[in-house]
């Protein structure tokens, strides 16, 4: 992407932050709007190295005014999540490699991270999603949605595949027509995000995680409910397997 064009989104439609940004609740308006922008990056929603939205678009999106908003991002800087760019091609920039994302402050933060619960509360998310989904069924624009999703999986280079996962699962998320479930589920992937980047990129692993994600997507567009949820289900165990190996 030319840094001389607008926000766009190399993934999807640049509508890909609708998951996480929402209208904060008026009382706690600088932490939620906090926690929705850390949401955002810890999901790589705006990948290592690209712009934030505008901080008009943002605040709009996240109900707050630019002076709040302000403070978020700039709470964010000094824990050197996103860096501020000055002139024509400005901005707020993500640049998680650099900053506080590194190996000890991972650690340090899934020390506080109930494993057990954060797995299973998954679980019961992502295969509800899934059954949503399949017994639903999809419109065509939700199912081309669905397929762009799972190919972008399909051909992600390995370092950027984790992200690339990322926006598949939120995407059937999404897709599952309850707000209230994508919310809670953007907030747990973050939060599983921080537990996988403990833990090293297996080849093996990923390309069976990928074999069921072409199965599991399958049978969403196939409208298979049983089928889509014991998928997932099946999916979730083999990342809760690893991470209970490596974490816990």
């Amino acid at each position: 992407m030319s840094r001389a064009e607008p926000d766009g989104d190399r993934d999807g439609p640049r509508d890909r932050l609708a998951p996480v940004l929402r209208p904060v609740r008026a009382g706690n308006g600088f932490e939620e709007a906090l926690e929705q922008i850390l949401q955002v990056v810890r999901l790589g929603l705006v990948p290592d190295g690209e712009r934030l939205p505008a901080e008009r678009e943002l605040a709009e999106r996240l109900g707050i005014s630019r002076v709040t908003l302000r403070e978020v991002l700039k709470v964010l800087q000094e824990q050197g999540l996103v860096e501020s760019r000055r002139g024509r091609y400005g901005g707020t920039f993500v640049r998680v490699s650099g900053g506080a994302a590194g190996e000890d402050e991972l650690r340090r933060r899934i020390g506080r991270i109930d494993i057990e619960d954060a797995l299973r509360f998954r679980e019961v998310l992502e295969v509800g999603a899934a059954g949503l989904c399949a017994a639903g069924g999809l419109t065509a624009e939700q199912a081309g949605r669905l397929r762009t999703a799972l190919a972008g999986t399909r051909e992600a280079p390995l370092t950027e595949y984790r992200r690339r996962d990322t926006l598949l699962h939120l995407t059937l998320a999404e897709l599952c027509g309850s707000p209230s479930l994508t919310a809670q589920y953007a907030a747990v992937r973050a939060t599983v995000n921080d537990l996988l980047d403990c833990i090293p990129l297996l080849v093996r692993n990923l390309e069976h995680s990928q074999r069921q994600h072409e199965a599991l997507v399958e049978a969403v567009l196939d409208g298979d409910a049983d089928g889509a949820r014991e998928m997932m289900r099946e999916h979730c165990a083999g990342t809760a397997a690893l991470l209970r190996g490596f974490l816990a």
